[in-house]
């Protein structure tokens, strides 16, 4: 069984776990390099991020900047910040009582498959949500995690999902809204998607839950479906 390296980082500004990401990503890049020309054996490590944002918009490189419906004074007036970055899908926002988890995997120590990667992080997601019976769902055509899928004009989206991979590792992962305040989603286009609305533990149960409480949970999932071990 593989081993992943588990940082429970609490609230974190975006920049610096981006930087941190970058560093983690660029060294299992190196590894991997290293080992191709045969100047090393080494086998990269795996390392789980969990956390909370400040409030921050980011785009992804497929996303339009006309998909942030705040200026500079908008957004200072809402306290957040934007970031373009290196990820792919669109727009995203990040914020309080939203849980971020950035998993930086080197597939080939699990399944070498992008595809396989984002159905086992939304297997996560729906393993949590029924956890408080809420019946989350991955919706053909989109990526993430949604509710009544099938309902013409009910979708929305409890989690989102958008990654970058090189030589089979990644960075960047997903955004799981718990007790997220929603108002924030209508500065933005959400993922460009414009008919789909977005929603939240809180919202589908009537109450807030302890992001903590998700944050165990998650770490269960993620070792039962990654059949890995946290240390």
């Amino acid at each position: 069984m593989t081993e992943t390296i588990l940082l429970d980082l609490g609230t974190r500004d975006y920049q610096e776990v981006w930087d941190l990401q970058e560093q983690y990503f660029a060294e299992s890049i190196q590894i991997k390099v290293d080992n191709k020309r045969n100047l090393s054996n080494h086998v990269p490590k795996n390392r789980l991020l969990l956390l909370e944002h400040p409030h921050v918009y980011t785009l992804g490189k497929a996303g339009k900047r006309d998909h942030l419906l705040l200026d500079e004074p908008g957004l200072q007036k809402v306290q957040a910040q934007f970031y373009p970055i290196n990820r792919g899908g669109d727009i995203t926002y990040h914020g309080p009582g939203q849980l971020v988890a950035y998993p930086l995997l080197d597939l080939e120590q699990f399944q070498p498959s992008l595809n396989i990667f984002v159905q086992n992080l939304e297997k996560i997601v729906i393993n949590i949500c029924a956890h408080y019976g809420i019946e989350g769902q991955s919706f053909p055509g989109y990526t993430g995690v949604w509710v009544d899928p099938g309902l013409i004009g009910k979708e929305r989206k409890i989690c989102a999902i958008g990654l970058k991979s090189s030589r089979w590792c990644t960075m960047h992962g997903l955004a799981f809204n718990v007790n997220t305040d929603l108002t924030y989603f209508k500065n933005m286009i959400p993922c460009g998607i414009a008919d789909k609305d977005v929603t939240s533990v809180e919202k589908e149960i009537g109450r807030k839950v302890n992001i903590q409480e998700i944050k165990e949970l998650f770490q269960l999932e993620f070792e039962k479906i990654f059949h890995t071990h946290l240390v």
